[in-house]
This record gives C-alpha cells, structure tokens and sequence, in this order.
C-alpha cells in the first residue's frame, strides 16, 4: 500500500524534483536545485552529498501529492529498498526538473555571464576597445537571445555572439592555450575541449596522454584553467603560447 504525506502541500509548485522512469513507473526526490546540479558535475560523490541536497529522505511516486514509493517496488525495480542507494541511482541517470521560477534564477545568472565573458573578451573592431555592458545587453535584447537554463554559460557564448554581430560590430580578442591531458583523463575530456574554442595541432602521445592548441576568447582563461584544474585534479599541464 503506498503512503500518502501531505507535507508539500501547500508548495506543490514549489518543488524541484529529480525522476526517472523505470518499468513504466515514475520515481521522484525533492532536492535542492543547486545541490543538485552541484552533485552531478562532481567527480567523487558521497553519501553526505545526497544526504545534504535531499529535501526529504524518501522516493516517491509524485511529491506533489505525497504519494510515496512502496519499499518492496524500490527493492524490485531498483534492486535495493535503501533510499540513498536508489536516491543515487536516480540522480545518476535520471533528470532534473525545475521549477519556473528556479529556471528562471538559472537564465539570469546565465545571462549575466555570458554578457560579462562578451564584454571582457570582445571588443568593437573599429575602436579596439571593449563594448560597454549596456549596449551588449541592448543588442542582445534586440536579437531576442534565448538563454538555455541547463547549458553552461561559456558553451553559449559562441552562439550568442554570431547572434549579435548583425546588430552591433564584434569580435573576440583570442589568446592561443597549450594543452595536455595525462592518460587517466585525455579519453574522457579531450572531447569537452571545442566546446570552449578551437582545436588545433592535436596530438596523442605514446604514453597516451593528449595535446592541443587551443584557440579561446581572452576572457575565459580563468573559467576554463579552473575548470580543467578541477577536472583532473590539477593534472592537466597549460601553457600559453605567443602568436
């Protein structure tokens, strides 16, 4: 029998939820949104983690309505009645669905990003010199620029930029970034790296490490440097290179 909770109530469209859909049936968890995009993106994730972005221990049917999984499903389909056990199997390969008001925090912080990256690292090429942030943002209102919630800003920033170019005269000021990866992370993340500008000289090692120029907008260095530390636990040798 399953168990109905009414806790949420009076939030039904409050709730973020994670879910996945199993033998016809959907699971859900109420998590913290940030909490929860957080965990995806990590490479070491803990029980603590899951514990921290679960609003509530417990899967249900639909959190709407607190209608709670039975146990004895969870251990049948999941292979497992532990919550945090399927609560990982869950976030792992299920998706999150936000609320319209969270995708809406997630565009403008977005969106406010991508104007800065566009405004540190393009510039007018008649003047030489960076476009103010206001007429970025009026251009890209003029250009009626969606921004995608769930999609890194720095990957947008291409798209939005040949959306403005018809509006406003723009061009990036682009610095070159020697690259290698080592052998542990070279298969997984060598395929990431167009995704922050363009490769050139690519080349795998004999000790299977990978190598690349890669051509970026001045104002992502910090971004992708971190982010590529992060990724391979600071493992990743760049260096820049004069052009």
């Amino acid at each position: 029998m399953n168990h109905k909770e009414g806790v949420y109530d009076k939030e039904r469209i409050h709730l973020n939820l994670a879910r996945i859909r199993k033998s016809g049936k959907v699971f859900e968890l109420v998590v913290d949104p940030d909490l929860a995009i957080a965990y995806k993106s990590k490479l070491n994730k803990t029980d603590d983690d899951l514990r921290n972005l679960l609003k509530a221990e417990k899967v249900f049917y639909d959190a709407k309505k607190g209608d709670i999984a039975a146990e004895a499903e969870l251990k049948k389909i999941f292979g497992t009645d532990d919550i945090i056990a399927v609560a990982k199997l869950i976030l792992d390969s299920g998706e999150i669905q936000f609320t319209s008001e969270h995708r809406e925090k997630l565009r403008e912080e977005k969106r406010k990003k991508i104007v800065n990256i566009i405004h540190r690292s393009a510039v007018d090429p008649k003047t030489g010199f960076p476009h103010p942030i206001t007429r970025i943002e009026s251009a890209m209102n003029e250009a009626k620029v969606k921004i995608d919630e769930y999609k890194k800003a720095e990957d947008q920033v291409q798209d939005v930029l040949n959306m403005l170019k018809p509006i406003i005269p723009i061009k990036f000021d682009e610095k070159v970034l020697s690259i290698k990866l080592p052998l542990q992370y070279a298969a997984k993340l060598h395929s990431t790296l167009p995704a922050y500008g363009k490769i050139e000289n690519e080349n795998w090692l004999s000790d299977g490490s990978y190598m690349c120029k890669l051509i970026i907008p001045a104002g992502m260095i910090s971004e992708i440097m971190d982010e590529l530390n992060k990724r391979t636990h600071g493992s990743v040798l760049i260096e820049f290179v004069k052009t």
